[in-house]
């Protein structure tokens, strides 16, 4: 069976590696547009340069699966069709394309690994006393404010967003903006409406001096399953069935972040139990099996909030918040585990 899956990043990465290794005969081929595997929950990191976020596509890949580097303009009808104009045959296809940024003009994202290096070039040409804008106070945003301000404590930073750490709530979220007090991040509550050379402008009207604006946010899928005339939700997400296949082709599996699945959320924490499930379920279908339907469940939602802080608020399954939580060095504990583990599963393909 040719298998081909098309993104190589925490859900891509885990389902090649679980194709691989479970189903029988199988030819698994990657295809991504870099030859790295980037690590998105450290790129906050990245941005700081406290850390490195990417690791060679070929160590986080079982021997014998094959890459190929490149984009790819359309899927269907058993071809992948890439960007330099040659294809790519599949007997089953896996879409893990992730999600993406769409950044304001004038703005750097951070979201991305061309994002991230593009920012931490700008973040290391800055003198001291400039300031940096966050715009986005999701975890995304309160991690790189926190990592940046760590990092560079002669920056003044500052996060922008309409509510501040409203990923969080009660003590968490408290504890969190706490660290940003602590750490000397003006919190503005409000939008980044427009960025220019030394300046945004904001929902509200006003203007503030910014040397540069870190976009934060990260929203929406690439488009490729809508120009390959797949279906896709208000989001853009591929609709799939309950083990995770396209209604539109049986022949195609979407794990990970472009998958339409009510109730879930973008995060490893979505793409290693959805890889799982898809790629099981296809092992299931080829034994003659009927497949295990895919049920999101989470755990936590975990914050770093630079190198010596972290919170981690526990949720029900279906992702709404319990009141317990962890913070300092319990978070920071637990967050290591989540770097660690979540790298190691990926390329091991277990556990989730």
């Amino acid at each position: 069976m040719r298998i081909v899956v098309v993104g190589a990043g925490y859900a891509g990465t885990f389902a090649a590696n679980r194709a691989a290794r479970k189903i029988r005969g199988a030819e698994v081929t990657v295809v991504n547009a870099r030859p790295e595997f980037v690590e998105r929950i450290r790129l906050h990191q990245q941005v700081a340069g406290t850390a490195e976020a990417a690791t060679p596509l070929g160590a986080m890949l079982r021997p014998g699966i094959a890459t190929r580097i490149g984009t790819v303009e359309k899927v269907g009808d058993g071809t992948v069709l890439l960007g330099d104009g040659e294809s790519i045959g599949y007997d089953r296809l896996f879409l893990a394309v992730g999600s993406t940024v769409r950044a304001l003009p004038g703005t750097v994202p951070v979201g991305t690994w061309e994002g991230a290096r593009q920012a931490r070039a700008a973040l290391a040409a800055l003198p001291a006393g400039s300031t940096v804008t966050v715009a986005g106070g999701g975890a995304t945003g309160l991690e790189t404010a926190t990592e940046v301000a760590e990092a560079r404590p002669d920056l003044r930073v500052r996060i922008v967003a309409p509510s501040v750490a409203d990923c969080l709530s009660g003590g968490a979220r408290r504890r969190a903006l706490a660290a940003l007090d602590r750490l000397r991040i003006e919190v503005v509550d409000d939008g980044v409406e427009e960025a220019a050379a030394g300046v945004v402008r904001l929902r509200s009207g006003r203007e503030a001096g910014s040397d540069l604006t870190l976009w934060a946010i990260v929203a929406g899928v690439p488009d490729l399953a809508a120009r390959s005339g797949l279906d896709v939700d208000a989001g853009g997400r591929i609709v799939v069935d309950a083990c995770l296949r396209s209604v539109t082709d049986r022949h195609v599996f979407a794990v990970g972040d472009c998958a339409g699945v009510p109730g879930t959320r973008f995060g490893c924490q979505t793409a290693h139990p959805q890889a799982k499930a898809a790629v099981d379920a296809l092992a299931r279908l080829e034994r003659g099996r009927a497949p295990e339907p895919y049920t999101p469940r989470y755990v936590a939602r975990c914050v770093s909030l630079g190198r010596a802080d972290a919170v981690a608020q526990f949720t029900h399954p279906d992702d709404s918040l319990r009141d317990g939580y962890l913070g300092g060095g319990a978070a920071m504990a637990f967050k290591k585990i989540v770097y660690v583990g979540t790298k190691y599963s990926t390329r091991k393909a277990v556990g989730a």
